[in-house]
């Protein structure tokens, strides 16, 4: 910014240089619309009087003023005194009323302590009959308004004695630094606790408004420097407090669904975490399970497990299906995952890339996974894009939709397969054809995704075949099946991960009434309408997939409007590529 000389005397205040600032501003400003907030801004009457005052008060501390007397407050008492002994009338009743007013005497009050330069408090002198072997007894007092003390108290075992259990970090105890995790509680307002359960005490506490006084023993246990509060981590299910038999105290609970961000305050106990949810202005933290306490609770359960109806699933797919819902149409050819029938799965074999997932041994039991903030830099590989959903659902159809909405950006992975190339085919291009020993080979070395064999030919989709389009520098739209998913959740390929979920049975009737699904079980290829057993199948398969890996979706698209759900997932890839996300912290160390 150029230099602005005032153009007066040395003698001009910041009130006078106020308003010149617009003028000489005026060749730097673009518009005349910034130059009408310069003029509002500068002309502002709250701003002048500020100004003023400041050079005021920047006027008297050059002098060095010094006050008249520092006992404003004793002299006044004088006055008032000797007021009440003369002949009352008008003018000594009122000057007498304005002394007894609190705000005056509080004015006073201050003027003599700034006057003296005295700010210590006044502390009362100690008593001369104090027992050297008596316990050090703290008298504390907060201020309680609607918010919760941030405390929690219990009875020591050994003693009786109600001890403070934790102290809720951000909470009013927390912030006021005075009661600290093991200080014996003596009375609260006046009132002793020895002979009273903590269930008491927390009712007394709870009833209390304004300010309340503890009497404490403080603990003798040194405090540890508080490293807590740079741990995030994401939820992967639903907790609320108040439901929970096992907590502590439910007032101090935190409540969170699946897929909420926790910034984790404090770790001191092994079975119940301190926590906020990530970004709330409130800092107090409330009380959520522990990792390794849900994992025992949730082991303890029995699974809730969809089941579908074996009567009524269709044995017609075969593997090698291809379906993607258009415009009342199912389209075929596209498909490059491997989807069996029923009646097929019992030659299916799938072998995973297990080493690379740090995940893998404690997917399965969802609770907490440790996260931090990931944007993908220029220069970085693109994310993973993995979709999952039941057969039918229209997986291939919203692929198909991307890649042709821009082919340069978006590809899919090429399958390889052990059966003969047809002469209209290419190598690569359709499948990549590979002889079956060296498939086995591939099979034995870990190299295939998810794998499966039909008519004496194996087919399969390959971990390089999805490093092949992402060194393309494009976005690989990747459809596994559901069991995949934590295998693919590595560092190398930062996987987002989205379930493609079918809408209600009536509305499956309703928009696909007239679709078909064109099966590639045969050479030509053979259309056939959706039947009742094909959509009960897909919603049911949903079913059991979300509530077996729901804890894996980063988001959730709904097929019920085929553009809807394009568009949907159309901007969820834009912000993939520019926003910030929380991923998995291992993904972001080497």
């Amino acid at each position: 910014m150029p230099a602005l000389s005032t153009g007066t005397g040395s003698d001009t205040g910041l009130y006078e240089l106020l308003a010149t600032l617009p003028a000489q501003l005026q060749p730097h400003v673009d518009s005349q619309e910034e130059l009408a907030f310069l003029w509002d801004m500068f002309g502002e009457k709250s701003l002048h009087s500020l100004v003023k005052i400041h050079e005021k008060l920047h006027y008297y501390e050059r002098q060095n003023p010094v006050p008249v007397l520092n006992v404003a407050s004793a002299l006044a008492d004088d006055l008032a005194e000797e007021l009440q002994s003369k002949p009352p009338n008008s003018e000594i009743r009122e000057l007498l009323k304005l002394l007894s007013k609190p705000n005056l005497k509080a004015l006073l009050c201050v003027h003599d302590t700034v006057a003296q330069k005295n700010y210590d408090p006044v502390l009362p002198p100690m008593p001369e009959d104090i027992d050297d072997d008596e316990d050090s007894v703290k008298i504390i007092r907060l201020v309680k308004n609607r918010e919760p003390l941030g405390a929690t108290i219990k009875k020591d075992e050994h003693t009786g004695a109600i001890v403070v259990a934790r102290i809720m970090r951000g909470g009013a105890a927390d912030r006021s630094g005075l009661i600290h995790v093991g200080d014996e509680l003596r009375e609260v307002n006046g009132i002793s606790v020895d002979d009273k359960k903590p269930e008491e005490i927390i009712k007394i506490l709870a009833q209390s408004q304004g300010a309340i006084t503890f009497k404490i023993i403080p603990s003798i246990k040194e405090e540890t420097p508080n490293k807590d509060g740079k741990m995030f981590i994401k939820a992967l299910f639903d907790y609320e407090p108040n439901d929970d038999k096992a907590i502590p105290c439910k007032e101090a609970g935190l409540s969170f669904r699946k897929g909420d961000i926790l910034q984790i305050m404090c770790q001191d106990d092994a079975t119940w975490w301190q926590a906020k949810h990530e970004g709330d202005a409130n800092p107090r933290a409330g009380l959520i399970p522990s990792k390794q306490f849900q994992e025992r609770r949730f082991a303890l359960r029995k699974p809730a497990v969809v089941t579908v109806t074996p009567q009524k699933i269709s044995n017609r797919r075969s593997y090698g299906e291809c379906a993607a819902y258009s415009s009342g149409s199912y389209l075929a050819g596209f498909r490059r995952s491997f989807r069996l029938s029923r009646k097929d799965r019992k030659t299916n074999k799938t072998m995973y890339e297990c080493k690379k997932s740090d995940q893998y041994d404690t997917a399965d039991v969802p609770t907490y996974e440790e996260v931090a903030p990931y944007q993908r830099q220029q220069n970085e590989k693109y994310r993973l894009v993995i979709l999952v959903g039941p057969m039918g659902v229209g997986l291939n159809e919203l692929k198909r939709k991307m890649l042709i909405g821009n082919t340069q950006h978006y590809g899919v992975t090429v399958p390889h397969t052990t059966r003969p190339k047809r002469n209209q085919e290419s190598d690569g291009v359709e499948y990549i054809f590979i002889s079956k020993h060296l498939f086995e080979t591939d099979i034995q070395n870990n190299k295939f995704i998810e794998y499966g064999e039909y008519k004496n030919n194996y087919y399969g989709t390959s971990i390089d075949s999805v490093r092949s389009v992402l060194l393309k520098n494009k976005v690989c739209l990747l459809d596994v099946q559901a069991h995949t998913i934590k295998h693919l959740r590595t560092q190398e390929f930062k996987p987002y991960v989205i379930f493609i979920k079918p809408p209600s049975l009536d509305r499956l009737r309703e928009t696909r009434r007239n679709a078909k699904v064109m099966s590639t079980r045969d050479e030509k290829g053979s259309a056939k309408p959706f039947t009742e057993d094909d959509f009960q199948e897909m919603v049911k398969s949903a079913q059991l997939i979300e509530s077996q890996y729901n804890h894996l979706f980063d988001q959730v698209i709904v097929n019920d409007d085929l553009t809807a759900a394009y568009n949907e997932l159309k901007m969820t890839l834009d912000r993939l590529e520019t926003d910030t996300f929380w991923v998995p912290v291992s993904w972001l160390h080497s």
